[in-house]
């Protein structure tokens, strides 16, 4: 008599509990209401008790579920990083390497145009005695520079680029222009356009010398 195996039964997943789902709201709350602060006053001038208030709750709750208002800033940095690396990455397309460090580019300065107050007040914690390095490493986190490399290194493939060309430093030369740009629109005010006009000339005469 045959036998049909017997599956495994997979362990029923446990859905959260009530207290759980209740700790994560409230941090979303504390972490939606710091972005709030530190995008109107700066990292410096808001404070825990801001944060509380803004909240609705005491500051014991704050602590309860962050560290310090370091951890807390740092986290808001770190989804708004992988928020806008996802959204650059997606938009690196076109049929031409101009067309895909130009695209990836412009989506970032779309994002941080719409919240130009917050980089602002990352840029000023970046010189912070409190938090400065982590800022200034996270700044620098070499995500998009890899990213570039490896779109680089696919068009030297097609030979879009020379094959002598030095692919990691041309992506460093792109991010470097890109992150320089943004003084523009902080003190001169330039908008979207203009920022990505000044964005494409500076990949044309880059990517001039490697063809």
């Amino acid at each position: 008599m045959n036998h049909m195996p017997l599956k495994p039964i997979a362990a029923p997943t446990r859905a959260p509990t009530r207290r759980a789902l209740a700790k994560q709201r409230t941090r979303e709350k504390i972490l939606a209401s710091a972005r709030e602060l530190f995008t109107e006053k700066g990292y410096e001038r808001a404070t825990i008790r801001d944060i509380a208030s803004t909240a609705g709750m005491s500051t014991g709750a704050v602590f309860a579920s962050f560290s310090d208002k370091s951890e807390l800033f740092q986290e808001i940095l770190t989804a708004d990083h992988e928020t806008v690396f996802g959204a650059m990455r997606d938009a690196a397309v076109g049929d031409t390497i101009d067309e895909k460090i130009v695209g990836l580019f412009a989506k970032g300065y779309e994002h941080h145009m719409h919240d130009m107050p917050l980089l602002q007040a990352a840029i000023a914690a970046a010189w912070s005695p409190e938090i400065g390095a982590e800022i200034r490493s996270r700044i620098n986190r070499p995500s998009v520079p890899a990213l570039i490399s490896e779109i680089l290194a696919a068009a030297q493939q097609r030979g879009e680029v020379s094959r002598d060309a030095n692919v990691s430093l041309m992506a460093q030369m792109f991010w470097d222009s890109y992150l320089a740009n943004y003084r523009h629109a902080a003190f001169e005010g330039w908008g979207l356009d203009a920022l990505t006009a000044r964005l494409r000339d500076q990949v044309g005469i880059i990517l001039g010398g490697a063809r």
